[in-house]
């Protein structure tokens, strides 16, 4: 009698129940929570977006302000003491086992919520109902899945739906999507995307594409890449629905010009984040190239650079101790000093907002001519590259 409910299942039928029910709740933070609410990459009809409201009400006692405004803040604060969830500040395991907890604790900080929940949903139903009663719904979610599945696969199920966002979106993705993965973009975090095929988190998986390009509605960029809630979306929007408002843009390439031009100028900055990741597979071929040639004079130099393998290719700061060996390193290696010091070049002309357009393209001719005349194979080819971008 305790099995029995409204639907009297085989034991595969309850898991596959349990999955779809969990990928709904997956389909609506991704969809409302992640890509409409927090970064505003598409409009959801009102009706979608009540429907996710009281679903993830139900599943997770999620509040849409407070999700936005800590999601938010990772973004503004990435990978610093101020990150609510950064694996590089607080730990892989603590992220991964523990994510749910320092979510949240970072939703009792008012000065979070007021800086960065502006523009969610203000209504009286949330004022009154989800914020108000926020984990209410859970537990009329046991009454549910109680009388639908009976008694004790319904307990089952409801352990693993709230169960469920915490460790794939808290856990998962925010630890392991900023720690193990490939990186389609070289930027300035330590994203990645998980595996290439977005499906069992909705598309989440591709963290590091969407760190490149937060405001995008598609998460995935490569055309061996699939982010199943983008096919939602474009489902939705076919049914007027949903409405996209912005996408990653996609680079073009032309002939290559004699020099760079202001258009060459426009569409580098417009692309940036696909500039830097060709200009990382130059700063691997180099690395290659100079720990293969330092192994046979000098052992003890290419240690040091297969130590510091990962922030060398990420870009990322090296200091104290490992920072003065790798200063050393470099003096016996000109090719890979210069590759770095150019990198960190090309990454100012976007920080320098009070340049002018012509002073920008001035710095972004004397740059290629440089690359150009370094002798550096990588860097030649990368800068002929630069001047075919349209």
């Amino acid at each position: 009698m305790i099995f029995s409910g409204f639907l009297d299942l085989p034991w595969w039928g309850y898991v596959v129940a349990a999955l779809a029910l969990t990928h709904v709740t997956i389909a609506a933070v991704t969809i409302y929570l992640h890509r409409c609410q927090a970064h505003r990459a598409l409009e959801l009809h009102p009706v979608v977006s009540h429907f996710f409201r009281f679903w993830l009400w139900m599943t997770t006692g999620m509040v849409t302000r407070e999700w936005a405004a800590i999601h938010r803040k990772h973004h503004a604060k990435c990978e610093t003491v101020d990150d609510p969830h950064s694996p590089q500040i607080h730990g892989l395991s603590k992220v991964l086992w523990t994510g749910v907890f320092l979510y949240v604790k970072e939703s009792y900080n008012q000065e979070t919520m007021e800086r960065y929940g502006h523009g969610t949903p203000d209504d009286w139903l949330e004022r009154n109902f989800y914020g108000r009663f926020s984990y209410a719904g859970v537990f009329v979610l046991l009454g549910v899945n109680g009388l639908i599945f009976g008694i004790v696969p319904g307990i089952l199920i409801w352990l693993t739906q709230v169960a469920w966002i915490p460790f794939w979106a808290a856990g998962v993705i925010n630890g392991v999507g900023h720690f193990f993965g490939y990186r389609s973009y070289d930027v300035g975090d330590a994203s990645t995307n998980i595996v290439p095929w977005g499906i069992l988190i909705g598309g989440e998986e591709l963290h590091n594409n969407h760190h490149a390009f937060a405001s995008s509605a598609k998460l995935s960029s490569k055309w061996y890449e699939f982010d199943i809630g983008w096919m939602y979306i474009r489902l939705m929007e076919m049914l007027g629905l949903a409405t996209v408002k912005k996408i990653a843009p996609k680079p073009r390439f032309a002939a290559a010009k004699a020099a760079v031009d202001l258009d060459t100028l426009h569409a580098v900055i417009a692309n940036r984040y696909d500039v830097f990741s060709r200009y990382a597979k130059s700063v691997k071929r180099t690395y290659a190239d100079e720990v293969e040639r330092l192994k046979h004079w000098s052992p003890r130099d290419a240690e040091v650079l297969r130590s510091l393998k990962r922030a060398l290719l990420r870009g990322q700061q090296v200091a104290g101790a490992e920072g003065a060996k790798l200063t050393e390193v470099l003096k016996n290696s000109r090719a890979l000093e210069t590759v770095i010091a150019m990198r960190n070049e090309l990454a100012k002309l976007w920080e320098r907002s009070s340049a002018s357009k012509e002073q920008l393209l001035r710095q972004l001719q004397d740059w290629c001519h440089r690359a150009e005349a370094s002798g550096i194979a990588s860097l030649v080819d990368f800068s002929q590259r630069l001047r075919s971008y349209a």
